[in-house]
């Protein structure tokens, strides 16, 4: 599978000149998204996963029998914005719909064999992915993003 050049793409953005922009978080998060979707899209192919497609299916891999309403606020998304990822999965019969015994308005999500089959497959391609694309950080600098980032994403905690 071709992969894009991402060390070249990173020289290339890092000569350019976005003035002020360079100094605001938000532009470099989405800026640093923008690649890291795209490499993440391309490594697993048209037909694969969508990133919050794989998303939501590794937290159905993790909490098996999660209801939608519980999954959608894990992902940060509103439960509306759910149902066509929720769709694609078990369009793809990743995932199966369940009644909730107590309260059968409830639905709750379960993988198939299939979609264990899927996630693990996807989830290997998408750590080599990862790797390969943070190859220039050194393994401190990667575990200071991550750790970065979860302190942002723990304001909305």
């Amino acid at each position: 599978m071709a992969r894009p050049n991402t060390s070249h793409q990173t020289e290339a953005v890092s000569k350019e000149d976005h003035g002020d922009l360079e100094d605001l978080v938000g532009y470099n998060l989405k800026r640093a998204y923008v690649i890291v979707s795209a490499d993440f899209r391309t490594t697993l192919g048209e037909e694969g996963l969508a990133p919050r497609v794989f998303s939501a299916l590794a937290l159905i891999m993790r909490f098996p029998l999660i209801t939608q309403s519980d999954l959608a606020r894990k992902l940060g998304i509103e439960r509306s914005g759910l149902v066509a990822i929720i769709d694609d999965l078990e369009a793809r019969g990743y995932v199966v719909r369940q009644p909730v015994p107590k309260d059968r308005r409830v639905q709750a999500l379960a993988p198939t064999a299939s979609g264990k089959d899927a996630y693990r497959q996807a989830s290997e391609a998408v750590k080599a992915h990862e790797t390969q694309l943070l190859s220039h950080l050194t393994t401190q600098e990667t575990q200071t993003l991550i750790g970065l980032l979860k302190k942002i994403r723990s304001i909305a905690d």
